[in-house]
């Protein structure tokens, strides 16, 4: 198993009941690499995320992060390795404050790092910054995506798996929120991106996977999927 592996995931199936929604997926994202995920809505690209985390309990296949299997691993175990999630329902604690959000969450990386410090997240996020005494709930829905995406990153995770992070967003917060994840990656952080706009997906990723009723249909280099004939056929654009 390849050191450089953050997640070396293997031949995954996974069911909701008596669908099987993943066939025979592969994906390998390694060490400071960006990598892209698409396809349309109830292709599977949700289910592979949470079958990673653990979250989706009937899957088969073979899963290792970081070099340790985690076919079977629980949730908290997986982010005790050192994934973080943002999920694309946000999840922020509508009751505490933004500080307190972002507080509560915070931990040194594997490797001891704690660059992701409470102010540097808040420079990120000047709009945090200004509504630090805000509850969750009487945040807008991008300030909630910015919460979620800022608590995150205090985890210091080696990969960072952002799940429809622009849906539903304003312009401005859209371009506010590509703006991080530019930041993110330049930090040299492994992040897995699924989002709408596949045109900004492919040019901010090194490589990209897209997904077909379950299936692995296109599979590479980013600027070689971008270039794919077939590409739009499967986005339905």
């Amino acid at each position: 198993m390849s050191a450089e592996l953050i997640v070396d995931a293997r031949d995954i199936h996974a069911w909701y009941g008596s669908s099987h929604v993943l066939h025979g997926v592969d994906l390998q994202i390694a060490r400071g690499q960006t990598v892209g995920l698409l396809g349309r809505n109830g292709m599977g690209k949700s289910t592979l995320i949470r079958s990673l985390l653990g979250l989706v309990s009937q899957r088969e296949g073979s899963i290792h992060l970081f070099g340790q299997d985690a076919s079977h691993a629980r949730p908290h175990q997986v982010a005790r390795l050192g994934l973080a999630y943002v999920p694309e329902g946000r999840g922020v604690f509508p009751n505490l404050s933004v500080r307190e959000n972002l507080v509560m969450a915070a931990r040194r990386g594997r490797d001891g790092r704690s660059d992701w410090t409470l102010e540097r997240v808040l420079s990120t996020f000047p709009r945090l910054a200004e509504r630090q005494g805000h509850l969750g709930a009487q945040l807008s829905g991008g300030e909630q995506q910015m919460l979620s995406i800022g608590r995150a990153l205090m985890t210091h995770p080696d990969l960072i798996i952002l799940d429809e992070a622009t849906e539903g967003l304003a312009p401005l917060i859209v371009r506010e929120i590509w703006r991080v994840i530019d930041e993110i990656r330049a930090s040299g952080m492994a992040t897995l991106i699924v989002d709408r706009d596949w045109r900004k997906v492919l040019a901010r990723s090194d490589r990209a996977l897209v997904l077909q009723k379950g299936q692995l249909v296109l599979s590479g280099e980013s600027a070689a999927i971008a270039r794919d004939p077939t590409l739009t056929s499967y986005l339905g654009v």
